[in-house]
């Protein structure tokens, strides 16, 4: 069964996200346009503290000139920081359309996912591989979107956890059990040697990074990237 989320009246899914962690900051916009010059309409941005996770990328400024250079796209961050509501505003001003947020990082997550709210943004929650599922089952009445992290945050680049299948799965169950509707989002490892099954576990958001900014034809990747992510689509249906 397919979510029907509000989101789905505007947008596509499953969907491929670009996460501009991956990309070449001496050309930023130029990256971000190779990516919705090809049809791209959701661009990811993770930001890092160097506290909750072992490296800092950057803050709102690259979001707000990510805005710049895609004023038309659905921008997803998602903060890997401690006390995250201490920057929802500056992140809303910075053109954020949708915010995550982690359990692990914010005792008081609740207040800040309605804090989120309160901006008029979008909100989710951002769980790490070996962050049980339980930990965030009241939340789910609340949110837009669960990110399930299948590395664990800090470099791009990584492998791929299998395990992050099952708490797909599991989600899609709630989801269905609770009569909800957000989104399920995947962050980390996928590539054209995956992206199929993960999107035929029910996933709407994929974020790809290092398989993205990494194919010298950005186009063609992304192409195939849809064209498999379709596939799986129809396969879960």
């Amino acid at each position: 069964m397919k979510n029907t989320h509000p989101l789905t009246k505007t947008y596509s899914f499953p969907t491929i996200a670009p996460s501009i962690l991956a990309a070449d900051y001496t050309r930023l916009g130029a990256e971000i346009t190779s990516c919705t010059d090809a049809g791209i309409s959701w661009i990811h941005c993770d930001v890092m503290d160097g506290h909750f996770v072992p490296n800092i990328s950057y803050g709102p400024l690259i979001v707000e000139a990510a805005r710049r250079a895609a004023p038309e796209a659905f921008l997803d961050v998602h903060l890997m920081i401690y006390n995250p509501g201490l920057y929802l505003s500056s992140f809303a001003k910075a053109g954020a359309n949708l915010i995550s947020v982690h359990p692990e990082a914010d005792p008081h997550i609740h207040r800040t996912l309605g804090a989120i709210k309160e901006l008029g943004l979008y909100c989710g929650v951002a769980i790490n591989p070996g962050t049980p599922l339980t930990q965030i089952e009241e939340l789910l009445p609340e949110i837009d979107l669960v990110c399930v992290m299948s590395v664990n945050p800090g470099f791009g680049g990584q492998k791929f956890i299998p395990s992050a299948l099952q708490k797909i799965q599991r989600l899609i169950m709630w989801r269905k059990e609770m009569g909800l509707d957000f989104l399920i989002e995947i962050d980390g490892g996928v590539g054209l040697n995956n992206v199929q099954q993960v999107s035929q576990a029910g996933t709407d958001v994929l974020v790809a990074g290092s398989s993205v900014f990494g194919a010298q034809d950005r186009a063609e990747r992304l192409q195939k990237l849809f064209q498999k992510a379709i596939i799986g689509s129809s396969d879960f249906a």
